[in-house]
């Protein structure tokens, strides 16, 4: 602190010349040792070589109160700021001293309160809660099953199944009442994660260089936003996605403070943690990969700007690249891989997922029969046959019939086990024998097969028609019956590979040999590419004549899954072994395949939708459950104020952004240049993450939900901090009117949280007669059931 030496005085009346240069030197001594001294507190690492010299001079510029310091007090991570002076009160003086401590405590202990009150209070399966509770399920019975989401998450639900006694045998369907289980401590569990939120708020807003009052403002947003407060209260994913990306985001802005000191321990070890929070938001939900498009783009102006330092030497700089690839690639991609060795180490057992699998990963499985199928597959045996293309299905077909094209019955690939994914393996009509003979002829690479569906008598049948949806290629289909077929139901054969230690020999095997199936006349291949039919085919993949020949696709490659012959004796069950990086990689384009299928069905509305022009404005809400007067009802809907202000926060920002630069262009300086670094650089990540996390939304084809906005909306909640409290710390705004700008926010907040309480802690009785005053918004539907349409 500064001291009255420190103090410029103008030269007493009548003092000598030498007795005043003699002062001066004093004074400049003493103001040279301060700056030391100021210098050496602002870098606690001392000078390091490996500093770039453009941060180098920053530091200087930032160091000693000059023009280019911070131009307020600020909380760092884990330190208190230096305070000019302490209250003679002991307890008041505690508080000063340890406030960087008491005040997130403080916050998180209110979080747990908030979102722990009464959770048991509805004893049904709400909303979501039927699928993630039963794929928690899956994990405590160890039964593999699919889903679009990656594992870690609904892992984690497992796991608070476990510590809760729950032992799996629950079915979570939609609206049942839960039996004598521990629910309660499962939503506890998830419900945490929502809870410690609010803590990283306040954090994230210090490494943004926030003021006091701002930071808990910050956090106040997170801990009264009713939307959050709900979600997190349910046997969800969404609390831990949420947690995840405000732990990557705190984790980035942490190491952005390190930036001074690059190679530090401090360095390493946020650099280190930015990249395990990558890998555990990516291994929670894809959304994830958005909170890391915000880490790589900052990694790229940060790598970007030391290039443009021509000081810093071309090893340094390659230090910089081989550490971020190391942390942000490496180690993020290793906690991702770990969550799938788990996943496949833990589901053990045969389950409802299987299909999505190779069929030499289901015959791993406890349970699976597959192992005991006959080994070498013959003219007159039952099987069904699995496409290898990544995501690939079953070849299926059923009663239904295209509505246009051929007209004829449809076939395609699904990937759910039934008795229409059956067909018989026969002789083409000019090769059926006189007699069966006493030994069934194995197949071998070049026969002639016709395939009879087992549940039509349909055969599997090709012709010049063009695909209904992918139209370069020609319609397959199933025609004629028992009597009726010609030639275009005959395939060939083609043998690509053995995957046992059986020699290639030609010989078709179940499971461990691939194939493709050429038409004999058209001379195409059978081709499954996963598209989508449309809602007349149930959304199944398209099944094609691929008549580019492209030998290699895996999707024209094929293996026999399920395999039935009572003249041909049983496999040997230690053939079958599938590798893990190949699991790994089926899995995960199956997800995106499954991914990419849920789109809105044109000739179904589903009520619970809503589009991304309606989120940031707040125009509509979600109903979580049914809807009867003597139901608890829960209806998703976040703090109007704090979602209002998020988004207008956003134009503000644009237009002082814009305002600064011209004013700067014609040498107007309404800020120091620190105050400008620190609102640009602040602004620029807040806004990026909004901007990543919302974006993408409105222009994919998948359906979307109102909780798809919530990682976005976290980011606009801490802009909305950030620029109240770059506005209120202008030299025109007096204390009083900021003290006045700051008691009208937290209040409008608050109260807006505590007049929405019920939507988030349930509503009883009628919702007509307790929430009318709560309808603010016309598309609302918490009193009507109707569809919300309108953005305004």
């Amino acid at each position: 602190m500064y001291t009255s030496e420190n103090i410029k005085r103008r030269n007493p009346i009548g003092s000598s010349g030498a007795a005043n240069s003699r002062d001066q030197g004093q004074h400049q001594q003493q103001q040279d040792d301060y700056n030391e001294h100021q210098n050496r507190a602002s870098d606690p690492y001392g000078p390091n070589p490996l500093k770039p010299a453009f941060q180098q001079h920053q530091q200087a510029a930032g160091g000693a109160g000059g023009a280019g310091a911070y131009y307020r007090d600020h909380y760092q991570f884990g330190y208190s700021p230096v305070r000019k002076e302490y209250s003679a009160n002991k307890y008041i003086r505690f508080y000063q001293e340890n406030d960087y401590i008491l005040i997130p405590t403080l916050l998180t202990l209110v979080s747990f309160w908030t979102r722990f009150r009464d959770i048991k209070s509805s004893d049904f399966v709400v909303w979501d809660e039927a699928h993630f509770g039963k794929f928690g399920s899956y994990y405590l019975k160890g039964e593999f099953y699919f889903d679009v989401h990656p594992p870690l998450g609904k892992m984690l639900v497992g796991l608070s199944g476990a510590l809760a006694g729950y032992d799996g045998s629950f079915g979570f369907d939609s609206g049942a009442k839960y039996p004598d289980i521990n629910y309660g401590f499962m939503r506890i569990f998830n419900a945490f994660f929502g809870a410690i939120m609010v803590p990283f708020a306040y954090w994230t807003a210090q490494e943004l260089r926030m003021s006091q009052t701002a930071c808990i403002f910050a956090a106040v947003l997170v801990l009264l936003d009713n939307a959050y407060l709900t979600i997190s209260r349910f046997i969800l994913l969404d609390s831990m996605l949420l947690c995840a990306t405000t732990f990557v985001f705190f984790c980035l802005t942490r190491f952005r403070n390190e930036r001074h000191d690059p190679f530090s321990l401090d360095w390493w070890l946020w650099l280190a943690m930015t990249g395990v929070a990558i890998g555990l938001v990516s291994s929670i939900k894809w959304v994830g990969l958005f909170v890391t498009a915000l880490v790589g783009l900052h990694t790229i102006e940060e790598l970007w700007d030391l290039f443009g330092d021509l000081s810093l030497p071309k090893t340094t700089y390659i230090k910089h690249w081989v550490a971020r690839a190391a942390c942000l690639i490496a180690l993020p991609f290793s906690v991702y891989v770990a969550s799938f060795a788990l996943h496949f180490a833990i589901l053990r057992n045969s389950g409802p997922g299987d299909a999505q699998m190779s069929s030499l990963f289901q015959a791993g499985l406890n349970g699976n029969d597959f192992r005991n199928n006959p080994l070498y597959v013959a003219y007159g045996s039952k099987v069904s046959i699995k496409n290898t293309g990544y995501g690939g299905g079953l070849l299926h077909s059923h009663i239904q019939t295209f509505p246009e094209g051929s007209g004829q019955q449809q076939v395609t690939c699904y990937h759910h086990k039934d008795s229409n994914n059956n067909w018989y393996i026969k002789h083409i009509v000019s090769q059926v024998p006189d007699h069966e003979p006493q030994t069934p002829k194995i197949l071998r690479d070049g026969d002639l097969i016709r395939l009879g569906h087992e549940m039509t008598n349909r055969s599997l049948h090709s012709h010049r028609i063009k695909a209904p949806v992918t139209s370069a290629q020609w319609e397959v289909s199933g025609y004629g019956d028992g009597i009726i077929h010609d030639a275009n139901d005959e395939w060939i054969i083609e043998v690509v590979e053995e995957n046992s230690h059986y020699p290639k020999d030609g010989q078709l095997r179940s499971l461990s040999t691939t194939f493709r199936l050429r038409h004999r006349i058209l001379g195409c291949l059978l081709t499954a590419e996963n598209v989508n039919l449309p809602q007349w085919g149930f959304r199944q993949i398209e099944v094609t004549c691929d008549t580019r020949n492209r030998t290699n696709s895996p999707h024209s490659i094929w293996n026999i899954e399920q395999h039935w012959n009572d003249q041909l004796p049983a496999g040997e069950g230690n053939l079958y072994k599938s590798k893990f990086w190949k699991d790994f990689w089926h899995l995960n384009v199956a997800m995106m395949t499954s991914n990419n299928a849920l789109i809105p069905d044109p000739d179904k509305e589903d009520v619970l939708a809503s589009n991304p022009s309606q989120w940031p404005l707040l125009a509509v809400g979600l109903r979580m459950c049914g809807w009867g007067d003597d139901q608890v009802k829960y209806y998703l809907l976040g703090n109007p104020i704090a979602w209002w202000g998020g988004t207008l926060s956003l134009g503000v920002f644009a237009t002082a952004v814009f305002y600064y630069i011209i004013r700067r262009q014609r040498k107007f300086q309404d800020v120091t240049p620190q105050e400008w670094d620190q609102f640009l650089s602040g602004g620029k990540l807040l806004v990026g993450g909004w901007f990543l996390h919302y974006v993408p939304f409105c222009i994919m084809g998948r359906v979307t939900y109102l909780h798809h906005y919530f990682p976005a909306l976290y980011f606009s909640l801490l802009l909305f901090s950030f620029v109240i409290d770059h506005f209120v710390h202008r030299a025109w705004v007096s204390s009083k009117v900021r003290n006045v700008v700051w008691t009208v926010a937290f209040v409008a907040v608050s109260a807006t949280f505590l007049f929405f309480w019920d939507v988030s802690y349930g509503i009883r009785g009628p919702a007509a007669e307790t929430m009318k005053s709560r309808q603010w918004r016309g598309a609302w539907n918490i009193i009507d059931d109707h569809k919300p349409n309108t953005f305004m």
